[in-house]
C-alpha cells in the first residue's frame, strides 16, 4: 500500500539526497555537505539488478568506521517518483550484517510492469540520519506486452590502470534502457598480471589481507591473486568506489552472468590454470570466496527458486559445488534472454596444458577406422611405442629429459619423475622425440620415421613445450584438433565438451521454445569462429608453421564439436535466436551455423590486438616478420580471412553494444573507442573530448542475417 511521508522526514531527504543523485541538485553549501556526510556511510552507492515484471532486486552496502565489524540497520524506501512523495514500499529492519561485509541485498515486489521506480536507503546513526544516493530501476514490461525492448550488453571491466570512459559515453548518452547485461569479467582477480594488465600505478588493488592472497610473478614483475573472501571482497569496493560506475547503477538495473576472472583466468569449474599444468589446482574453497563476495556485491537472485520479498540470505543462495544462476528473463511480447552459465559445469580444455607434446592420441588404427588416414601420410605423424623392448634407450632418454624440463619449469625432482611416469610412455610422435633426442646430444638413438605407423599427437595441434598455454589454450591447428575433438567427444559419450552440464542444456533447450519473438542467448564466451590461416603465406619462412590456427580454445572454438551440434540445434528448433556474448575484448558479429552472433568488445581491458603483440613478441617474432604482420599489424584482416562469416570485426576499440529489439528486426549499435584512451580519464574532461574519441556502427539483424546500416 501507498503510504505518505512524515513532513520531517522528507525535508531531512531532500536535503541529504539532492546533491547525490543525478535526479536532483542543490548548490547550497549545507545542502552538499550533509550529503557528503551521508554518502561517506555508503561508499559503493547504490544498485538494482535482476528485473521481472513485478519485481527487482535493490542493493547497497554501508560502512560506518566506528562500528565497523558490526552489524547495521537499514530502511528502504521505494517510490515512482524522485520526490518520494508517494511510497510503494518503506521497509525497515533490514539487517546489513557485518558477515557479509554489511553488504544487503533486498527484493522488493509487487509492483508495475514497465515501470520506472526510485529508491534509497537510509541509515541511523547517534540521532541523525543518512540517506544513501537515489537510485533509479525498471520494471520488465508484462508479458505480452507489443513494446521495443532497448538495452545494452558488455563485457571485461579491468579496473587496474584504466578508466571506464566507455562507460562515461552511456551516461553522456542517457538512453532510455531497460538494463544493462553484464556478460562477465565484472572484475579481474589479479591485481597487476602483465600479459594482460596494466603495470602502471594510476588506478590499483589492493588486499587488506596480502598473506592470504596467491604471489604470482611473471619475468620481473610481482602481483597477487584472490584467494580469500577478503580479498574478493577488496576489488568489488574498489571497483564499486568508482564514480563512474556508481552512477551507472545508481541509473539502470543489471543482469549479471560471470566468465573466468570473477574466479580466476581461463578457469573451468573450480579449477585454475595460473600453473599451466605444474600442479594440481582444483580450488573448490577459493570457487566459494569467489561465489560468496560476487552473490554479496551483485544484485543478483542466486536462488534457484527465486527468492522471497525482503531481504535476500546470500548463505542460502547454493555454492560450488551447486552453483545454480542460469536463468531467464521475460521482457514483453518480444524477448525471452537466457542468460546462461559457460564456466561453472563446463569440463578441462581439449588439450591439456602439461600435456606431453609427443603423447599420441589417436594411433593409426583410430584413423584408419575413421577413415582420416590419407591426411596423415607425412612422416611428420610417425610414432613408436617407448614401451617397446626395443626402445628403451629411447624412453629413458626422453624420460631424463623431460625431468630435466620439468625442474626446469619449478617443479621439484619428486613432482618432475611423476609427471614423466605419468606421460613418458606409450605411443610418442618421432617427430618431437627425435628433436628431443638430437637436442640432449643422444643423435645415435634417433629413430628413422619410414616404415612407422602414423597417429595424432599433441605436437601436430600446436602443443610444442611443456607447461604451456600455447597449443592448447592458444594457437591450436585448427584441422588436426577438430578431428580429435569430434573423435575424444564420442569416445567420452560427450562428457569432454558438455560445456554446460546435462540439466542446463535442458533447462536451454527448453527455454528455445518460448513464444517470444526473439530468444536472446547470452554467453559469457563468443561463438564466432576466430580463424588465423597462414596455410598460404609463403612468406613465413617455416612451412610448419603454414597452417590454419584456432585464435583461442578458451571459447566456444575450444568445443567446436558441442559448438556445431548446439547451433544446428538452435536453428532447427528456434525461430528468431540470436547470441549476445564477449569476453574476447574484440568486436565481432557473424552468422555462426545459421545462428546470429554480436559480440561486445571490453569497456577497458586490454584488446585481442594488444594481447596478439605482447604474445607475438614474447615468443621472439620481431615486429617486421610476417606472423607479426598477420596477427598485430593486420589482426583484423586475418580473422575476416579466416571466417568470412564475420560481418563486422574490431581488434582494437573498447566499447559496449546498444540493442534496439522490435518485432521485425533487431539493430545493434557498436559504441567504440580506441583502446589507446583507456588510460586517460576522460571523466575529468569536456563532454565533447569524449564524445569526439567515439564511433559507431549500426547492425540490422533480421531473418537471420546480419547487415551494415
Amino acid at each position: 500500500m501507498s503510504q505518505k511521508l512524515h513532513r520531517r522526514t522528507i525535508l531531512q531527504s531532500i536535503v541529504a539526497v539532492a546533491a547525490t543523485t543525478a535526479f536532483g541538485c542543490s548548490n547550497e553549501e549545507t545542502t552538499a555537505s550533509q550529503a557528503d556526510a551521508s554518502r561517506k556511510f555508503f561508499p559503493q552507492s547504490v544498485a538494482s539488478g535482476e528485473p521481472r515484471p513485478d519485481s527487482v532486486v535493490l542493493w547497497t552496502r554501508v560502512f560506518n568506521e566506528e562500528h565497523a565489524g558490526e552489524d547495521a540497520t537499514l530502511s528502504l524506501e521505494v517510490s515512482p517518483d524522485d520526490s518520494f512523495g508517494q511510497l510503494v514500499l518503506k521497509q525497515e529492519g533490514l539487517a546489513a550484517l557485518a558477515a557479509h561485509d554489511n553488504a544487503i541485498k533486498v527484493k522488493v515486489t509487487n509492483l508495475s510492469a514497465g515501470t520506472t521506480y526510485y529508491y534509497r536507503f537510509i541509515y541511523q546513526h547517534d540521532g541523525e540520519t543518512f540517506i544513501s544516493p537515489v537510485g533509479r530501476t525498471k520494471t520488465a514490461a508484462a508479458a505480452g506486452a507489443d513494446v521495443p525492448v532497448k538495452f545494452v550488453f558488455a563485457s571485461c571491466q579491468d579496473y587496474v590502470g584504466r578508466y571506464y570512459n566507455a562507460w562515461s559515453r552511456l551516461l553522456q548518452l542517457d538512453e532510455d534502457l531497460d538494463f544493462i547485461v553484464f556478460l562477465g569479467d565484472y572484475i579481474y582477480e589479479t591485481t597487476g598480471n602483465p600479459a594482460f594488465q596494466s603495470t602502471n600505478t594510476l588506478r590499483n588493488i589492493t588486499f587488506t589481507e596480502p598473506e592470504k592472497a596467491l604471489a604470482q610473478s611473471s619475468g620481473v614483475f610481482q602481483y597477487q591473486a584472490a584467494s580469500a573472501l577478503s580479498n574478493y571482497r577488496d576489488i568489488y569496493k574498489a571497483i564499486r568506489s568508482d564514480p563512474v560506475i556508481q552512477q551507472l547503477h545508481e541509473r539502470y538495473p543489471f543482469i549479471v552472468m560471470w566468465d573466468d576472472h570473477e574466479f580466476s583466468n581461463d578457469c573451468w569449474g573450480a579449477n585454475a590454470t595460473y600453473e599451466d599444468g605444474r600442479h594440481n589446482e582444483f580450488e573448490p574453497d577459493r570457487r566459494r570466496n569467489a561465489e560468496q563476495a560476487f552473490f554479496e556485491f551483485i544484485p543478483i537472485d542466486a536462488n534457484p527458486a527465486g527468492a522471497a520479498a525482503g531481504a535476500i540470505d546470500v548463505d542460502s543462495e547454493p555454492k560450488y559445488p551447486n552453483t545454480h544462476i542460469y536463468r531467464d528473463f521475460e521482457f514483453g511480447k518480444h524477448v525471452r534472454l537466457i542468460v546462461t552459465d559457460y564456466r561453472t559445469y563446463r569440463p578441462d580444455h581439449l588439450i591439456p596444458e602439461d600435456g606431453y607434446p609427443g603423447a599420441v592420441v589417436m594411433d593409426e588404427p583410430t584413423l584408419t577406422a575413421l577413415g582420416a588416414l590419407p591426411a596423415f601420410n607425412s612422416d611428420l605423424f610417425a610414432y613408436i611405442n617407448v614401451d617397446a623392448p626395443e626402445y628403451a634407450l629411447q624412453k629413458g632418454t626422453l624420460r631424463q629429459a623431460y625431468i630435466a624440463l620439468a625442474i626446469q619449469a619449478g617443479l621439484t625432482s619428486a613432482e618432475a619423475t611423476a609427471k614423466a611416469d605419468t606421460w613418458v610412455k606409450g605411443n610418442v610422435a618421432l617427430a618431437y622425440a627425435n628433436q628431443v633426442l638430437s637436442q640432449v646430444g643422444a643423435s645415435a638413438l634417433v629413430v628413422p620415421p619410414a616404415g612407422k605407423p602414423h597417429g595424432l599427437a599433441y605436437l601436430h595441434m600446436g602443443k610444442l613445450n611443456l607447461f604451456d598455454v600455447r597449443g592448447t589454450r592458444q594457437i591450436v591447428v585448427q584441422g588436426p584438433y577438430d578431428l580429435y575433438s569430434a573423435y575424444h567427444y564420442q569416445m567420452t559419450q560427450k562428457a569432454s565438451e558438455n560445456v554446460y552440464g546435462n540439466e542446463q542444456e535442458a533447462w536451454l533447450k527448453d527455454k528455445l521454445k518460448s513464444a517470444n519473438t526473439w530468444k536472446l542467448i547470452v554467453s559469457s564466451v563468443s561463438f564466432s569462429t576466430l580463424i588465423v590461416d597462414f596455410s598460404n603465406k609463403t612468406d613465413i619462412p617455416d612451412p610448419t608453421l603454414r597452417q590454419r590456427y584456432y585464435f583461442t580454445t578458451d571459447q566456444w572454438d575450444g568445443f567446436p564439436t558441442k559448438k556445431k551440434e548446439l547451433l544446428a540445434y538452435i536453428k532447427a528448433n528456434t525461430s528468431n535466436p540470436l547470441i549476445i556474448s564477449g569476453d574476447i575484448h574484440a568486436s565481432f558479429a557473424s552468422v555462426e551455423g545459421g545462428v546470429p552472433t554480436v559480440t561486445a568488445p571490453a569497456i577497458t581491458s586490454e584488446s585481442i590486438k594488444e594481447e596478439a603483440a605482447t604474445a607475438v613478441l614474447g615468443v621472439g617474432f620481431s615486429q617486421g616478420s610476417p606472423v607479426y604482420r598477420y596477427l598485430v599489424t593486420e589482426t583484423d584482416a586475418t580473422l575476416k580471412e579466416g571466417n568470412p562469416q564475420l560481418a563486422f570485426h574490431d581488434t582494437d576499440r573498447h566499447g559496449f553494444v546498444l540493442m534496439e529489439v522490435k518485432a521485425d528486426q533487431t539493430v545493434a549499435s557498436y559504441h567504440l573507442i580506441p583502446s589507446s584512451e583507456v588510460h586517460k580519464d576522460y571523466s575529468l574532461r569536456t563532454t565533447s573530448e569524449l564524445q569526439r574519441q567515439f564511433t559507431r556502427q549500426d547492425l540490422r539483424v533480421q531473418n537471420g542475417t546480419i547487415t551494415a546500416l
